[in-house]
């Protein structure tokens, strides 16, 4: 049976954002476990119906299905972008003791 209570969501940000910051609003109130943030890269993306090339940082976060909206909600009032990336995978197995750390760390 699929673990369906913890997922992953993606999001990028510029890549001149500073991106510890806001991995820290997130894992602070535990909206989320674990925030990694990747470095640089180069985005191409079709944008007001132009091709886009900016430089954007990858970010995973770990956190549980009931947070979900929460954090959709952070993300839109702490991002730059209009219209950011947010999405939400599945996490469809996982060592135990690692998502019974997730849960624990995302608890108030």
């Amino acid at each position: 049976m699929p673990d369906t209570q913890h997922v992953v969501v993606l999001t990028t940000l510029p890549a001149d954002a500073d991106a510890a910051k806001f991995a820290h609003t997130l894992v602070d109130p535990r909206m989320a476990a674990c925030v990694n943030l990747f470095p640089p890269m180069e985005s191409i993306y079709r944008w007001e119906d132009r091709v886009q090339q900016e430089p954007e940082r990858q970010v995973l976060i770990k956190t549980s299905r009931a947070l979900v909206e929460a954090l959709r909600t952070a993300i839109r009032d702490l991002h730059p972008y209009d219209v950011p990336e947010f999405l939400v995978l599945p996490i469809a197995d996982g060592d135990d003791a690692y998502l019974r750390w997730l849960d624990q760390s995302t608890r108030s």
